[in-house]
């Protein structure tokens, strides 16, 4: 992680022109084309020819490229770092492809386990979150409510009132991974049903911070993933 976020400051701090070619400094092309040299001074000298055999290189993005190579630009830090982003684009490429070869290892396990086929139908809920999510909970009959699975995800606190004080604290039986691939997949959940996003923005817009209004969402998730298992169905998108 360390890597991912320090890649593109250092991009940054050398050739923003560079950078700004690109919406993410990891996408795959523009990764492709940093290590077609290891000084990355020269890149702007590297041919249209050469640049074109890059792996599913768009001519859109060729274009931008022969672009900025016309008026590529350094800063004097530039010969100190050279080196450092190409050897970090190889480094990011590599954990790219064994990232690829977890997510078809998962997907093949989450073909023979129905509880994860049943969460991946939740839009947002992708392979390797309702890969982990199955995986942490193991099976159902675990729980003797949704409100007991809720806290074990994250999603819910224990009450902590006390005489006049009424308050939550958080409970020790909450799965520390389920919790983040829970709040993960609420996250992408609330970008891809457009229900759960306006559920979202009123929650927000009633005074609670994001983290709230994700966890409030992701209650409802925990709702719909608990009926979903117990009836061995898949999860629908109901039409207005």
């Amino acid at each position: 992680m360390g890597l991912i976020r320090q890649a593109p400051s250092d991009l940054q701090a050398v050739a923003p022109d560079l950078k700004a070619i690109t919406k993410s400094a990891d996408n795959l092309w523009f990764l492709r084309f940093l290590t077609l040299n290891e000084d990355i001074r020269d890149l702007k000298r590297v041919s249209s020819k050469e640049i074109q055999k890059i792996k599913y290189l768009s001519s859109k993005n060729l274009q931008i490229i022969l672009e900025w190579q016309a008026e590529a630009t350094f800063s004097e830090a530039t010969s100190y770092v050279a080196s450092m982003i190409y050897d970090d684009a190889i480094r990011l490429l590599e954990l790219k492809a064994k990232t690829d070869e977890l997510r078809k290892e998962i997907a093949l396990l989450n073909l023979d386990s129905d509880m994860a086929r049943v969460i991946q139908t939740i839009p947002g809920f992708a392979t390797i979150t309702a890969g982990e999510l199955a995986g942490e909970i193991g099976t159902i009959s675990r729980f003797k409510s949704e409100a007991s699975l809720a806290l074990y995800l994250g999603m819910t606190n224990l009450d902590n009132n006390s005489g006049k004080y009424v308050g939550t604290k958080r409970s020790i039986s909450t799965n520390r991974h389920a919790k983040m691939a829970m709040i993960t997949a609420t996250m992408k959940h609330a970008q891809h049903a457009e229900q759960s996003k306006r559920y979202l923005e009123k929650k927000i817009s009633e005074g609670k911070k994001y983290q709230q209004a994700i966890r409030s969402l992701g209650r409802n998730l925990v709702r719909v993933i608990w009926k979903l298992i117990q009836e061995d169905r898949v999860y629908e998108i109901r039409e207005k």
